[in-house]
Parts: C-alpha cells; structure tokens; sequence
C-alpha cells in the first residue's frame, strides 16, 4: 500500500488537475447475494437503499440476521487522473468488510453512522474496471451495539452511498464519516454570533494549507496542516427557533479547489430543573414524539422522501420536538428536523432489553470501544444541526453488570467531542437508581396505564421525583399504549398488553390521562410520545398483527391516523382548525345507547344523528367533548358533527 500511495503522490505532482469536489451518487449497479449461499439463487440486481429483511422482519420470528454481499464494477475516468476518491456509505447493518480492487480497505462496526474509504490507491488505469464488494452482517454479536432492544436490527446497505472525488488537498471525508466541518457556537447575542470553525483536512503534502469559511456575505480565513479552526462571527444574527422560525446559515468551507457546504444555524438552549426548557430565553414545553426510522413496505431502506414525510406528520400534529430513537438516523431525517424547526433527541443504540430476558450490556473492552466509536460518530457526523439540543447515552439499562463506570466515561467523552450540548438518557428503573446520576438530563420511559398502573402513577411519580431531586432536570422519554384501528368495543377499559384485542379507544383513554398529567408540569422539560409510528418488532405478538408494536398514533404505512393523533392535533395546534369525531371506524355498533366522544380547538360543537340534535357539547380543558346515552336506531345511522359557526364539520356512518 505504501508503494502505491507513493505512486498516486507522484501522479498528483504530474497531472494535469481538473479544480473541484465531485459527488457522485453510488446506488445504481450493485448485485445481492446472501453469504455462503453458493449453491442458491445466482446474484440478484439490487438498488440501495437496501435491506434483505423487507418480507421476514415485520412477519417471520426469527428473521434475517445473517450475512449478504453486495458487489458492483466501478470504471476509473479519464478526469479522475490526479484526482482522490473516495466511497462513502451512509449506513451498513451492522458490521461492513469493505473491499476494493481485491484490497480490504476496512471494517466498520455499527449499523447507524455513515463511514468512508480512499479508493485512489488502487484504482486501476482509466477505462479499465475493478469490483468495489461489500460483506455485510446484522447477524447477532456481544460487541457491536445494539445488543437487544424492542426493535428490528435491519441487514444490508440500507442507506445511501456515494463516490467523493476531489484534488489532491481536500476537506477530508475520513473524520469519522463526517464532512470534515464542524460548526461551534461559542457565544450568541442580539449582536454577534461567535463561533469556531474547524476544517479538517486530508493534506498529503505536509504543508500548512490556507482554508476559507465564506458565511452571512463574509470570508475568514486561517492555516494549518492537518486541520484548522477559524473564528468566524456573524452580526446581528437571526436565531434557529424551533418551529416559529427554523432559520438556518450556509457556510463554505475551502482550501485550493475543493469546498464543503453545512447548514447550520444559531440558538441558546437551557434545561431547568424548576421552569424546563428554554429556546432563545422563551420557555418552550417540549411535546414530542418517538420515530423509528422505518415504514411498512421499505422498512429501513427509506428514501428522503419518507424522513421528509414524517417531519410532515410531526408538525401536521403540533409536535415540536422528538426523539430519534434508538439510534442515530438518516441525515436526511436530521435536515428535515433543521428546517421543519423540530427539536431532537439524538442517540446512541446503547439500548438495554425493557422487560425481555435479554442483555443490553456485556462489559468487554471490544464493546466499550465500539459504544465510543460510535458516539464520536454520532456527534461528529450530526453536530452541526441545530434541531439537536441533546446528546442520548442510553436506553433502558439494567444494574446488574453495573454499567455506571463505563456511562461515567461515555458522557465524559461526549462532553469532550461537545461541551455546547447536554446528555441525556432514558431510564426505566427507579429514580435512586445510581445511572440516574450520571447524564446532565434524565427521563423516564412510563407506560401507566398500558402495563401497569394507571395514568395517575405517572404524576405522582414525578412529583415525587422532583420533591426528592429538586436539582435534577427530569423528563418522560416514553409513554403509550398499543391500539388496532381495526379493534372496538363500546365500553372504554383497560385490555390485557400482550394480548390479541387492543381496542382503539382504550388507546385515546390512555393518551387523554396521561397528557392531563404531564401538561400541568412544567418542570417537565419535555415528553415524548412512544411512537408515532407502528413499527416493526418480530418478537412481539400482540393486537391484530404479529411483528408489529402497535403503540403507533399511526399505522406503519402512514396511511391510518388513529384518533389519539387527533386529540393531540386538537390540543398543540391553534393554527389550523380541528374538529374530530371520534371511533368513526367502529362501523357496526351494538348498543342501542353509545358514548361519543370527539376532540375541538375550535370551541363547542353539535352532534346530529339522523337529521336530530343529540346536543352540544362544550370542550373541557383537554379540548375534549363528550355526550352520552346517543340513541342509534336499527340500521344506517348518519351522524354529523359541527361547529357552532358550522365552518368546520367531521361525519361518519353507524350501522346498528
């Protein structure tokens, strides 16, 4: 390898160079095939993004976690004569062998953070072709995190990728996978956004290199040989603010010929223990939602289009924040949050097994160091988007092996790679548990009222929490119950969780108690919906379909919303008006006397069936709206609900 290098050294003094950095999309031309499969299918055309599990991971138990190979010929171009390149995937499940040219260029560990290799050594002469082959496994290991988890572990290239060429001196793509740009505030005021910019380079020459940052109309400029860091400042600046103006900067990193463009933008972020968060001063109530990053048909293998799309859903509902979990996602779905001003919370996959004999933490050294690689990823390859306001260490870990030692280390090393954010973690253990203590801000996943308990366990145990650990800044990382859109009955309680019957209106019941809990808190920093979306879990079978946590306010195709989506839509959104009926799906009825119930923020509204007057209904401080005893006569009932103003109706059929 040293002679080749020094051979490419060589060429770059000699050839002719074209300026510029080239991107070039990667996901055309490959071929699939499962490993060891000789004897099987021959190989198969694929286009990434790609997972082999998209039939047996949302139905089989177990599914595919096992090893494919993905291979496809790549040309060498005349124009690429003094030039670098480079691969780069953006996401590989799990572990990734890469090889070029019969050279292996490296393995990655871990499925959620993009990684990159030089090819220049070893391409062959331009015109003549060489195999780029990838070997990649999600099979199951004790060193590579996840460990366990109430979720798929998808295999393949799942994500996109991509060649990088550029000139001989360039931003390097190989600062673990990010764009070799990082952006940090260091101050912020009315009058002058400070901040340090630092340029990593791939310099091959030794020498000190001149590195601009064009930013707001102005250019500042530094040196150095390996990496460099500005300070660039930016008058009268107009800040990130969340939903309300989710302003973002363009900044232009260059040495010689080669650039990089990041967005970024500006803000000042504060948790406290007594008031929650503040965005720019102003008090903000963090009313948030879990994403997996997967949809039904697809599963991990999502386009922009589909990260794009459930930004959408989260603002369509009145979401302000969510949770990325339980990993670092698409830098597609981190743009999105940028510019749809939705706050994240951005983690790692240290994810413990919840309430399944499983383990989440096995305390080798080859673990450890996979966790920290993969946190230096996250914070590198994701630190420039203002959307994320916190750095996730953990999920649901247990005591015993005691993982505090090791988080002690993990959040030291986050604090390190980024003293401008805080860490965070979601429990599921007591609150005197000793990893309680270790991260900046805490949370806890609560399902009271869908395991065990009832809604008001939750406010008691957060004001016994924040009585007993006043300095503590505590969220709720989850809450929710499972629901069929498919399921009903007219008398609203509790079913059994695990069970087959999960009726829809227990479900509203569930989200309308707890939200009344967690509302009237604002010591809360924030809380976060588990999940928006149902998703793929192929242990689990429960509700009306195997494989699925249903725990969703809609369905895993986005194609239903069910009705707790509209209490929250009814109770975050003033901008747009909502009236909602609820049960609209419970077709066939059997009472001849029925509970209604619907959602307003647009004040009281009347419930007609058949043509009569079954009253009108005022909204409670939930914005919810009830009648009861609503006759239904045999056959089609036609029912109607209105506004007072008869602007704004919803309208379904009752057959009895």
């Amino acid at each position: 390898m040293r002679q080749a290098w020094m051979l490419f050294a060589f060429a770059l003094a000699t050839a002719p160079l074209a300026w510029g950095r080239e991107t070039i999309p990667l996901n055309e031309g490959w071929q699939f095939r499962y490993g060891w499969n000789f004897a099987g299918p021959k190989w198969e055309k694929v286009t990434l993004p790609h997972t082999w599990n998209t039939a047996d991971a949302e139905a089989d138990h177990p599914y595919s976690r096992t090893m494919g190979i993905y291979k496809m010929a790549l040309t060498t171009r005349p124009e690429w004569a003094g030039k670098r390149v480079f691969v780069r995937f953006k996401g590989a499940g799990t572990v990734a062998d890469v090889m070029f040219n019969n050279v292996w260029l490296g393995q990655h560990r871990g499925g959620y953070t993009a990684f990159c290799h030089e090819l220049t050594p070893y391409l062959p002469p331009a015109g003549k072709k060489a195999e780029l082959r990838v070997r990649v496994s999600n099979a199951e290991t004790s060193d590579v995190l996840p460990l366990a988890g109430d979720f798929n572990v998808f295999g393949g290239l799942y994500r996109d990728a991509e060649l990088i060429v550029t000139d001989a001196v360039c931003v390097s793509p190989l600062d673990h996978g990010s764009s070799g740009v990082a952006i940090r505030q260091e101050a912020l005021s009315d009058a002058e956004a400070r901040l340090a910019v630092t340029v990593r380079l791939a310099n091959p020459t030794g020498k000190p290199q001149t590195v601009t940052v064009e930013v707001a109309g102005k250019t500042f400029s530094g040196e150095g040989v390996e990496a460099v860091t500005i300070p660039v400042t930016i008058a009268e600046p107009r800040r990130w603010d969340g939903v309300a103006d989710p302003y973002l900067y363009t900044l232009t990193a260059k040495v010689g010929g080669d650039s990089v463009t990041e967005t970024f933008g500006v803000r000042e972020i504060r948790f406290d223990p007594a008031k929650g968060f503040f965005l720019n001063g102003r008090h903000l109530k963090l009313r948030g939602v879990c994403r997996h990053q997967e949809w039904e048909g697809k599963l991990a293998a999502l386009s922009p289009a589909e990260h794009l799309r459930d930004a959408e859903i989260m603002r369509e509902m009145g979401a302000n924040a969510v949770r990325l979990a339980h990993y670092p996602q698409d830098e597609a779905m981190y743009d999105a949050c940028d510019r749809a001003g939705l706050v994240v919370w951005a983690e790692i996959p240290f994810v413990g097994p919840g309430g399944y004999d499983d383990e989440g933490y096995v305390p080798s050294p080859r673990l450890h160091e996979n966790a920290r690689q993969q946190l230096v990823e996250m914070i590198r390859q994701h630190g420039n988007h203002p959307s994320i306001v916190t750095w996730g260490l953990f999920n649901e870990l247990r005591m015993a092996p005691n993982p505090t030692p090791f988080l002690k280390e993990l959040n030291a090393l986050a604090k390190a790679e980024d003293p401008t954010r805080p860490t965070v973690a979601a429990s599921n253990l007591g609150n005197s548990a000793p990893l309680t203590f270790v991260t900046d801000l805490i949370a806890w996943n609560r399902y009271d009222g869908w395991y065990g308990g009832m809604p008001k366990n939750l406010g008691a145990f957060l004001d016994g929490t924040h009585k007993k650990y006043p300095k503590l800044c505590i969220a709720v990382s989850e809450y929710g119950a499972g629901a069929s859109a498919k399921h009903h009955e007219e008398q609203i309680r509790k079913p059994n969780a695990p069970g087959k019957f999960h009726p829809e209106a227990w479900q509203t019941e569930y989200h309308i108690l707890n939200w009344a809990e967690l509302a009237k808190r604002d010591f809360v920093w924030g809380s976060f919906i588990w999940n928006l979306f149902d998703f793929a879990a192929s242990h689990r079978t429960e509700g009306d379909r195997d494989g699925i946590n249903d725990k969703g306010l809609v369905s895993h195709d986005r194609k239903t919303f069910k009705d707790a989506f509209y209490f929250y839509k009814a109770n975050w959104r003033d901008d747009t008006p909502v009236l909602h009926l609820c049960e609209k799906r419970f077709a066939k009825r059997q009472a001849d006397k029925i509970f209604v119930r619907a959602f307003s923020n647009v004040g009281p509204a009347e419930l007609i069936v058949n043509g009569e007057s079954a009253g009108v209904a005022q909204p409670d401080a939930l914005r919810v709206l009830t009648w009861k005893d609503v006759p239904l006569r045999p056959g089609e009932n036609q029912v109607l609900l209105r506004s007072a103003d008869g602007k704004v109706t919803d309208a379904c059929v009752w057959t009895r």
